[in-house]
This record gives C-alpha cells, structure tokens and sequence, in this order.
C-alpha cells in the first residue's frame, strides 16, 4: 500500500531529500516470497539496482550486473554459478543483455521445485518491457511475475509539485542538487538512450533521426499519434515510424494512450496520444530551463496532463487500465481509468489553479458512465463542482484512488 506518511517522511530538506521511500519495494519483497522469480522491469537509472539493493540486505543474497565484464565472467558456467548460490536469492541487473540466460533460469527454476523449493530464487532487473523480453525468450513464462518501477512520484517524494514536474522523476534528476546538475543528468541520459540502448533493441538507425524523432513527439505532446505526418517530417517510412515508436514505448520513453472504446454508434478517436512519459525529459528535449519557462511554453498544458497521467500510473494496482475519450463531436475525457476495484473515473487535467469543466465533458460522462468524476487541478483544495464532478490536487487524487 502506498505510505501516506511518506510526504512527512520524505521531506527532511537538503536542497531535496536524499532518500526515497519507494512504496513498491512492499510488493516486490511479497512477490519474492511467494514466486521463483521476479522481475522488476522500467527504464534505465528509475532506481532499480537502489531497489534491488535495499531489498538485498534482508536476506542473503547475490548480486551481478551483466553489463560489468567482472560480474559477466562469473557466468562463463552458469548452472554451476547458480547450483553454488542455491541457497541465496541471486540478483540479475539488466537481464537484456543475456537473453540466453532465461532457459537456464527456467532448468534451474524447475529442478529446484522438484525439490520443493517454490519461491525467492531469482530477482531479474530489465530496462525493457514485459512484451521485449519474451521476444528473446517464453523459457520463464508461469514461473516469473513482474512488477513495473516508475519513476518517483509526488506522493513518494514529498518535493514541491512545481519542482517535481520540471524536473521529472528520475531520481538523480529529481534529487540533484540544482537544475543545472539536474539538466546536465537529463542531457546524459537521452544521450545513453540514443548512442547505446534504442540501437541496441532497434534497427541501426541514425542517433540524429531518433533524436528529431523523439523531440518531434515532445513538440507533440498529449497529442494524437499522427505516423503519416511523422513520417513527411523525417523523411522515413510509416511503417519505420511504427517501428521505431514501438521501441520507444518498450523502454519505458513514450506512452501511447489508447482511446477508450466501446461498441456504440458515436464517431470515437481511433488513435492513441502520444506523450514523452517522463516530464523532465520531455522538458530537457524541448529546452525548458525554468518554471517560468515552462509556465511561457505551449506545450505547458500537455506537459501538465502527462505528468499527472504518469504519477497515477505510478501507483494504480497492476490490471487497472487507462485510456481517454474523445469523439467527432467535441465530447472528451482527458483520462479513464479502469481500476481493479471495479470503479471507472473519469478524470479531466487541468493547469489552471482555478478549475473549470467544459460541456464536452459531460457528455463524454453520458457515453463512458463512470463511477466518480474527477478534475485535477494545480490546486490542494477538494471541492466539489457541478454534477457531482471533485476538484482536487494531483496528491490528493492519487490517495483516493489508490
């Protein structure tokens, strides 16, 4: 469950609080009781080595980074690295880099439940999605169970909104000690992705194309996903900016929103928006030094619903599932949740510090039938606006729907 307290917690003040109370890590140490092995999955440098770490020092354990030639020599005979550590919950960072690992892990994983050992075998740390890994391999499917590491919340952080969304929430980013350390870790960052991780996984494609490509998307932010314009612009096939936009939602750079879409007679938006997932990447791309910059650009609003879109993301239960509405005829909801609760909300995103709601709006409501009506300000007052519709900050919504 999320830690409420962690807002008192969090906030100890150095420029920003140094440690982070990553309400996760809970379900995480639940998983491994409980499965052989379980993978915690999300972008580089989100904080899943700390996780895995602090995880660590509960039990007794191992821990080898396959990227680090001294941790990868250890594997030149894995069964036998493995059979010797069998009594430890072996630790694999950025499992990517060895899928020839996973019908080991599956032989190791199997004899072991043999022997009647079911559970904390194996904690996988991968900076690719779920549906990228089993690309390389299906060896560990109904053995491992996954869980998503985004980056730090609102909730988590206890850091001033304003701050929190300029910066984003990658921890060193997030945490540094100015904006100049925490722009400089942002421009390293999105040079990691381009010079290593996207040519990894992808076609080789020039680092500048993606480059334009990534900070086209950031120009487009919160806007739906128009591969045949992206296309004229690069100068690349459509079906290339399929390819290669895909790869960028597989690790964790872009969120493609789908539309919300049941069999009725309106004329619904068939394709998804687009938006960079993390804001202070989105702001790095698009050179946004400052709030008052940010608050100058035009792609303020969209930023705005992409961050509130991610922080609630961040805390919503596993199955609960996320989209927006929007017809021919102007009505539109900025986002749905599905949640696992049996509830749908209906949220409407807001950067204005007083909020408003459009007839769209409730229109949308007829068609969609959520069970609350929600509108998210950059407000901490909770107040309730015609229709039944709660106005409320991003903290508070993310503890109602937790």
């Amino acid at each position: 469950m999320l830690n409420k307290n962690n807002l008192a917690n969090n906030t100890k003040n150095s420029k920003f609080a140094r440690m982070i109370d990553r309400w996760i890590i809970h379900k995480v140490e639940k998983k491994i009781s409980r499965f052989p092995a379980v993978g915690i999955i999300g972008s580089r440098q989100v904080g899943k080595t700390t996780l895995a770490k602090i995880i660590a020092k509960n039990t007794a354990s191992v821990y080898l980074d396959l990227e680090n030639p001294l941790h990868l020599s250890q594997l030149d005979d894995p069964l036998s690295f493995f059979s010797s550590h069998a009594d430890k919950l072996v630790i694999l960072d950025e499992i990517q880099r060895m899928p020839e690992l996973f019908p080991i892990l599956r032989s190791v994983i199997d004899q072991n439940r043999a022997r009647g050992e079911k559970a904390g075998q194996f904690l996988i740390l991968g900076s690719a999605s779920v549906e990228l890994l089993r690309q390389s391999s299906e060896s560990l499917a109904g053995r491992i169970v996954y869980e998503e590491l985004t980056p730090i919340t609102v909730v988590e952080s206890g850091i001033p909104v304003s701050s929190h969304w300029l910066r984003g929430g990658y921890p060193d980013s997030l945490l540094a000690h100015d904006m100049e350390a925490s722009s400089e870790w942002r421009q390293a960052f999105i040079s990691t992705y381009l010079e290593r991780d996207i040519p990894f996984f992808g076609p080789r494609v020039p680092a500048a194309t993606m480059r334009r490509l990534w900070t086209m998307l950031a120009h487009n932010q919160g806007m739906t996903f128009n591969a045949s314009q992206l296309s004229k612009s690069l100068g690349n096939s459509v079906t290339s900016i399929f390819r290669y936009t895909d790869l960028m939602e597989d690790l964790f750079l872009i969120r493609k929103l789908r539309p919300w879409y049941r069999n009725t007679g309106k004329r619904l938006t068939k394709s998804p928006k687009v938006f960079i997932r993390d804001s202070g990447i989105l702001h790095t791309l698009l050179n946004i030094q400052s709030e008052d910059a940010l608050q100058a650009h035009p792609v303020v609003g969209f930023s705005w619903e992409g961050f509130v879109i991610e922080n609630i993301y961040g805390i919503l239960p596993k199955g609960s599932e996320l989209s927006y509405y929007r017809s021919s005829g102007g009505a539109e909801i900025d986002l749905i949740i599905e949640h696992t609760n049996g509830k749908t909300y209906a949220i409407e995103v807001k950067k204005s510090a007083v909020p408003s709601l459009e007839r769209g709006f409730f229109e949308a409501c007829k068609e969609v039938k959520p069970d609350e009506k929600m509108v998210v300000y950059r407000g901490d007052d909770e107040f309730y606006l015609r229709n039944e519709v709660l106005a409320l900050g991003l903290q508070g919504m993310m503890e109602k729907i937790i």
